[in-house]
Order: C-alpha cells, then structure tokens, then sequence
C-alpha cells in the first residue's frame, strides 16, 4: 500500500465508522446542497466524502480504493515526479468537491436531500487508472476470474446509475459519473499525449 492512498483509507474509514456511532457527526458531516446554500456551510463539499451510509457501501470503496489508489499513486509520482504527490492529492480531494456540483444545482433548495460516500474520489482514481492502463487485469471479491480495468469502470458507472434512478439511500450515486469525468479530465489535462498511451495499449489487444 503507497502512503498517501494508505492515509487516505485510513482517514475516511476511522471516521465513517466514527459517524456509524454518532448521529450528530453524521449529520454535521453529510452532504446537503440545501444548508450550503443557506446556511453558507460550504464545507460540506467535502466532508461528505469522510462518511458512508452503512457498512456495504464504506467497504465497497475502501476496496476500490485499495484496488486502484497504489496504481494511480505510482503512476502519478513515475510521470510527474514530486509533483504527482500533489496531483494525487489534487485528484481525490478535487473530486470530491467536483462531483457535488450537479447535485448541488438540482438540490439547493431541497433541505431533505442529502449524500455521503467517497465515490465521486473513488471514480476519478478508477478512470485515472483506466488512462494509464486501460486493461490491467482486476480481480473482484469471490469471483474466481479477473476482468480489464476498463470493463469494471464501465460496470461501475452502470451500476451507479441505476443505484442513482433508484434513490432509495443516501449515497451521492451521481457523484459516481462527475467523478470519473473529472478522474479522466484532470489526469489528460496534466499530460495530454496520455490519451495517445490509452488508446495505444486499446488497439494493442485486437
């Protein structure tokens, strides 16, 4: 496990199973577009991104996370030396500032709808992964097989967005699609010529 996406764990899952016990924190902590706009507490751009709804859904992006953050990590430090450290920070935290603006559009003047989850952080690593590699191969939890990166990012923006139509939890599900869009546009737009290296090792398997 690389430092920072080790840090990075660490932090979201001590506090998400910290908010598990507190109601208060929870709520403090939450996304909701409704208070920001209203009570000016902008911080919740990004405190959301430090709770879960329950258990399933920190354990399914911690092991995202642990899946693809030492490879992005990595990758960012090979390509853009020290600096990449920051990028890589830069990548998470914007992320999950980046993936609230659709629904802080939609929902600022709806004081009941509310978010948690690192997902749109999670979804920027996953397509920032894609770029550098776009079929590493990745096992999945009790599945005897593994699959192309590429393949699970587009599994996982499905599943979102049919997580997303249901509305049934409190999960920023559509975080999951603005975070891969910012995930593949930051990542491009520090080294453009990145687009040519996925598309290459694409056309490399046919």
């Amino acid at each position: 496990m690389t430092p920072i996406t080790l840090i990075l764990l660490l932090i979201t899952t001590g506090v998400s199973i910290l908010a598990f016990q507190k109601e208060d924190l929870f709520a403090k902590l939450r996304f909701n577009a409704w208070l920001i706009n209203h009570r000016k507490q902008g911080y919740r751009f990004l405190s959301y991104g430090l709770i879960h709804a329950d258990w399933i859904h920190l354990l399914i992006n911690m092991f995202v996370l642990y899946s693809f953050g030492p490879f992005v990590e990595m990758a960012y430090r090979a390509v853009f030396g020290l600096k990449g450290i920051f990028y890589y920070i830069l990548l998470y935290v914007g992320a999950i500032a980046f993936s609230t603006i659709s629904s802080y559009a939609k929902h600022k003047d709806n004081q009941y709808y509310n978010a948690v989850g690192a997902s749109g952080a999670i979804s920027a690593i996953v397509f920032a992964a894609v770029i550098f590699n776009p079929l590493a191969p990745l096992g999945i939890l009790f599945i005897p097989i593994s699959i192309p990166a590429i393949l699970f990012a587009f599994l996982y923006l499905v599943y979102s967005a049919y997580m997303s139509k249901r509305g049934e939890d409190n999960i920023g599900h559509d975080a999951h699609f603005w975070g891969a869009i910012f995930g593949f546009a930051f990542t491009i737009a520090l080294k453009p010529s990145l687009v040519a290296h996925m598309i290459n090792e694409i056309s490399q398997a046919f």
